[in-house]
């Protein structure tokens, strides 16, 4: 019975690209309208079937994971491409609709992120063994959307270019306060304050990238110029010159938003900038994928423009620029994914082949998003002066240094 409605629900969703399923019986059956990609599945297992019907976007991941769901021709992005290539074009089965639809609902419950969950979350995340990050990540530990300012750029350098974007946008002067609100491993506190002459406070929920960070500086000679501490953006009391933050205000979740803005407002002195980056939603607000909740970032949501433009209004802060980084993340995470791979041994040392897949189905998953959805990379600069930075974008590209500085 579920083969035929499986079969049903494919031929209806199944509108590009194509798709060839082989079933538990071993029947064989091609999907699509005849064009690329290209992709063959095969599933081992007769319950797969049901879950796909129920729940597609899990049941395909968990499915991929346990090794019950394989992938041949075309491979996992193949696969994967067509799906969403299909999803987007509004061929989405009626119960992933509704799906998506309430955990859209559900997100005050979802994501209500208190200071003991939020610690809980990047706990899940961020306190993975930092040796398997450092197979994948450039050697700053930069777990950002880089900055690819020439095609040509390695993700070293691509990073060191995100680092000098984000600095020239804080406007930053030697002696300066600066807030780093979720701070990583410490890669910008460290460059911040070695090559600018600021001040640096830090903060992380993650006890490892705290551990981490702090032996950073130590090692640096920079004990005297950044404070890394293990705490929560709303604990904070201080006023800073300026704020950074990178790649955090997607673990926020849709409730905290307005909290989160407030704080910022509150934390930053009146002649302050701030510089927000974060993943964003170049459409409508949506829920967030179940997938990615229950094995990546639980409490996770990227936010659509239209719902940060709301809270920050509410503060009176100033847009002083907004930019769009559209492909950068795509061609970060493309790096990140080919050292992923090629350090394959030595991932499989520290974990077994259900986190390999895992992890495999995040950054390519990640990718296409990134290549096919509407998402994008924010960069917000706000102050609570018109005037708190320069009038025209002149100050921010210097094409001759930032290619020296990427040749390097």
């Amino acid at each position: 019975m579920w083969q035929t409605v499986l079969d049903r629900v494919l031929r209806g969703f199944i509108t590009r690209g194509t798709l060839r399923v082989t079933f538990p019986d071993g029947t064989a059956r091609t999907y699509g309208d005849a064009t690329k990609p290209e992709a063959h599945i095969t599933l081992h297992d007769p319950a797969l079937m049901a879950r796909l019907v129920h729940s597609p976007e899990m049941a395909f991941g968990e499915g991929y994971m346990d090794g019950t769901l394989t992938v041949d021709e075309g491979g996992l992005e193949g696969a994967m491409r067509i799906a969403i290539r299909c999803a987007a074009s509004g061929s989405l089965p009626l119960l992933q609709q509704i799906q998506d639809w309430a955990g859209y609902l559900l997100r005050p419950i979802l994501q209500r992120n208190s200071v003991r969950s939020a610690r809980r979350n990047v706990a899940h995340h961020y306190d993975l063994s930092d040796d398997f990050y450092r197979l994948m990540l450039d050697p700053d530990m930069q777990y950002s959307c880089a900055y690819f300012q020439q095609p040509w750029m390695t993700l070293e350098q691509a990073q060191a270019a995100k680092k000098a974007h984000i600095a020239r946008k804080l406007c930053l002067e030697p002696g300066m306060r600066v807030l780093d609100i979720g701070c990583g491993w410490g890669g910008l506190a460290l460059t911040l304050a070695r090559d600018h002459g600021v001040h640096v406070t830090g903060l992380t929920l993650s006890r490892n990238q705290h551990r981490t960070a702090t032996a950073r500086v130590q090692q640096a000679g920079l004990t005297d110029r950044i404070d890394v501490r293990l705490m929560d953006y709303r604990q904070m009391q201080d006023q800073f010159d300026r704020i950074v933050s990178v790649g955090m205000l997607e673990h926020v979740g849709a409730p905290q938003l307005r909290t989160y803005f407030d704080r910022v407002a509150a934390l930053l002195k009146p002649d302050g900038v701030a510089l927000i980056h974060s993943i964003g939603r170049n459409g409508p607000p949506t829920g967030q994928s179940p997938w990615l909740n229950k094995y990546i970032f639980p409490g996770g949501y990227v936010p659509s423009l239209e719902e940060i433009v709301r809270p920050v209004a509410r503060t009176g802060l100033w847009f002083l620029d907004v930019e769009s980084l559209r492909l950068h993340y795509a061609l970060t995470l493309r790096a990140w994914r080919d050292r992923f791979e090629t350090n394959l041994d030595q991932v499989r040392a520290m974990y077994d082949d259900r986190f390999i897949r895992m992890w495999r189905f995040y950054l390519t998953a990640c990718i296409l998003v990134f290549e096919e959805r509407d998402q994008t990379v924010f960069q917000l600069q706000l102050g609570h002066r018109r005037d708190a930075a320069p009038l025209t974008r002149d100050y921010l590209y210097q094409p001759d240094q930032d290619m020296r500085d990427a040749a390097e």
